[in-house]
């Protein structure tokens, strides 16, 4: 039996629902394929910011404080979400309020007001995020790495925008950029929880009017095929650094995505990863350090981020350095590999537990990818990737990207706070 049921309305909206009939709940969210690479430079941020202003009041609900009143009065929670390829809203609440849950989510996406004083307020609150991010340098650190990865377009600008531009944003700015992209087919709305009644009709009946259109795609992702190794400072005041040393990896759906999941793992997942037994637990030269592969659609990362000792720096980078090139070197034994297989196939689990995790997992995938991939298939994926694979693509990806022992100095992604 599969684990999702996928629907497409006449418009093209399409509508993927996960039973869990064990859960007392419900999740129901909608994602779109527009984020904030679908902005132009003088639009930066407005992906953001247009998910703060769903919550700013509908006709029916002419203010933030009535939305929210009726999601608290069925014990719910709601939120949204905004990337650089999808922005989701979700809601979720008892499965037998799933009703109310719809209907006001649905009047936010359709029937909010926009309202100028609103948006003017909204303002404030949007650069006052801007400055809590920019003061978090753990979080800061990623945008600075993807501006040095990909520069002067879309997937190389902060999510949140520019003080500029959000301060210019008017109420046409809004209308235009969801005019373009929120259109039917680029909308999912996916449910998972408890399913009682047709929840297929339930869509049809508040999703089912909207015109369809064509939006087009944005500009592909432009990579910057370069000899020798980039490096970006960030200079501020702090107590300690933060750095981030990485390559350009593999698109979302390359062949070899699950061998560079597992070789992120072992790299850095988890308190066992190599990066983390070196970097932390034999040298105290971090409280966190972690490796991670990040994949877009047509570009990806592969990267292992620290916050370290403003007097080890160098330490830090080159013991980063040394993992990155072991692993080139050095097949991954059987023992490491497995450890490594048992985590990833794990935390997926653990994640598809509950309805917001596996609703999420789906959309993901069938919002980026056109298909939402079944638990089952990822877990056979995970199965067949052998060391001599981790070998390969860790070759493949890490000597393509000028990882060198006797070039780690100019290796350094660093971001001193």
């Amino acid at each position: 039996m599969s684990t999702y049921e996928r629907h497409v309305l006449d418009n093209g909206l399409r509508v993927l629902t996960a039973s869990l009939p064990h859960a007392q709940s419900v999740t129901c969210m909608l994602m779109l394929a527009a984020g904030s690479r679908y902005e132009t430079p003088e639009t930066n941020g407005i992906a953001h910011f247009s998910e703060h202003m769903f919550f700013k009041g509908t006709e029916r609900r002419p203010s933030a404080r009535q939305i929210a009143g009726e999601i608290d009065a069925i014990g719910g929670e709601f939120n949204a979400f905004t990337g650089k390829e999808y922005t989701a809203y979700y809601v979720k609440c008892a499965a037998e309020h799933r009703d109310v849950a719809l209907d006001v989510l649905v009047d936010m996406l359709r029937n909010s007001r926009f309202d100028a004083d609103e948006i003017e307020r909204e303002k404030g609150v949007i650069i006052e995020e801007m400055n809590m991010y920019f003061d978090t340098p753990r979080d800061f650190i990623g945008g600075v790495y993807e501006e040095l990865l990909y520069g002067d377009q879309p997937l190389g600008w902060d999510i949140i925008g520019r003080k500029e531009t959000v301060r210019g944003a008017s109420r046409e700015t809004f209308f235009d950029y969801l005019g373009h992209w929120y259109k039917p087919s680029r909308m999912v709305v996916g449910i998972a929880g408890r399913l009682d009644g047709n929840v297929r009709a339930d869509v049809e009946r508040l999703f089912g009017d909207l015109e369809p259109a064509e939006t087009g795609e944005p500009p592909p992702v432009v990579l910057e095929n370069t000899v020798t190794s980039r490096v970006k400072l960030h200079t501020k005041q702090s107590d300690q650094a933060h750095v981030i040393l990485g390559v350009q990896s593999y698109p979302l759906e390359h062949p070899d995505r699950y061998v560079l999941q597992l070789l992120a793992t072992v790299l850095g997942g988890g308190m066992s990863s190599r990066l983390f037994t070196e970097v932390r637990e034999r040298r105290g030269l971090a409280y966190y350090v972690f490796g991670v592969n990040h994949s877009y659609t047509d570009a990806g990362s592969l990267y292992a981020q620290a916050g370290v000792d403003l007097n080890r720096i160098d330490e830090a980078v080159t013991t980063i350095v040394d993992e990155l090139q072991r692993i080139v070197d050095d097949s991954v034994p059987p023992d490491e590999l497995e450890k490594a297989r048992n985590f990833a196939k794990g935390r997926l689990v653990l994640q598809l537990e509950n309805p917001q995790g596996l609703i999420l997992f789906g959309l993901r995938r069938e919002v980026l990818e056109g298909r939402a991939v079944e638990p089952d298939e990822v877990l056979a994926a995970l199965d067949a990737v052998t060391a001599e694979d981790l070998q390969r693509v860790a070759r493949d990806v890490l000597e393509r990207g000028h990882v060198h022992r006797e070039r780690r100095g100019e290796q350094r992604q660093q971001h001193d706070l």
